[in-house]
């Protein structure tokens, strides 16, 4: 061991950072913007934008083609109303989120990189806060863009303003419900699994199995001759309440048993439960990641 006589003080080439320190603020949005362009395969390998893609042109064809047939046919009104199409595309919907989110929260944790997000500058909290806010906004995305193209080709075919406006407004809407509830169960689901195939079996099973459930018993229940009770079963799926949503409040027809909407009670019921479910399991994702160990 050296004594204090023989102390040296090396220079060897480290300096300081002398650049801008650009803050908390910009760490969120980078985590964000990062895990949005990832959610369609951006930045990645070709090879990792073929499913998203893929998804996508399935999710827009039927938007191209009810826009063509209106166009040649002279149709007075779109086939498929705004409101209805997330969910008339819900498959699609529904496996695009199960590639989705693992991909945001798996890989994070298998590769066990959380650590180094929040060692610093961001919390836990900002970590949950990014990811669920990406995830959100490419559901809507994923929507909202094929109503988009609906919107545009149903002007140009001289449907009618107003009324193409109206409905584009309520699918916008109804998309915003769509997205915020579904990404807060699929991200929950998939930060429970550092595995990305449990992951996206997970939140497949948890997205179809209750929604195929639910329209066995609601069968079940109007040939029982117990149509009010369709909407109370909606409950228990997310489809199923979305569907409610758009049908009680924004005017669509419902996919419940021969387009029986619920009733107004139930209206309120399958609302409350969106907002409950979405705001329970975004807790419990937060909860999540306060756990020691990630």
């Amino acid at each position: 061991m050296s004594t204090g006589t023989d102390a040296r003080i090396h220079n060897i080439g480290y300096r300081s950072y002398t650049g801008e320190r650009l803050g908390i603020s910009y760490a969120r949005r980078a985590l964000f913007t990062h895990s949005l362009r990832g959610s369609f395969g951006l930045g990645r390998s070709a090879r990792s934008k073929v499913l998203p893609m893929g998804l996508f042109g399935i999710m827009a064809a039927p938007a191209l083609v009810m826009v063509a047939i209106a166009a040649f046919v002279g149709l007075d009104e779109l086939p498929i109303e705004y409101t209805s199409y997330a969910l008339f595309m819900q498959p699609i919907v529904g496996l695009y989120i199960a590639l989705a989110a693992p991909q945001m929260v798996s890989l994070d944790l298998r590769y066990k990189v959380t650590p180094l997000y929040f060692s610093r500058p961001i919390e836990r909290g900002d970590y949950v806060a990014a990811k669920y806010a990406a995830l959100s906004s490419a559901i809507f995305l994923f929507v909202a863009l094929p109503l988009v193209i609906a919107y545009i080709g149903g002007l140009l075919a001289e449907l009618g303003f107003a009324d193409q406006t109206k409905g584009f407004a309520q699918g916008l809407v109804i998309s915003v419900v769509f997205a915020l509830l579904h990404a807060a169960i699929a991200l929950w689901v998939a930060s429970l699994t550092p595995r990305r195939g449990f992951g996206v079996a997970a939140v497949i099973g948890v997205l179809t199995i209750p929604y195929f459930a639910v329209t066995a018993l609601q069968a079940v229940a109007y040939d029982a001759g117990s149509e009010d009770a369709l909407g109370w079963i909606g409950i228990f799926s997310p489809g199923s309440v979305v569907d409610g949503i758009q049908s009680a409040f924004l005017g669509g027809t419902s996919s419940y048993p021969f387009e029986e909407p619920p009733t107004d009670v139930a209206g309120v019921a399958l609302l409350a439960t969106a907002v409950l479910v979405t705001v329970a399991c975004y807790l419990l994702l937060g909860r999540r990641y306060r756990k020691a160990g990630l």
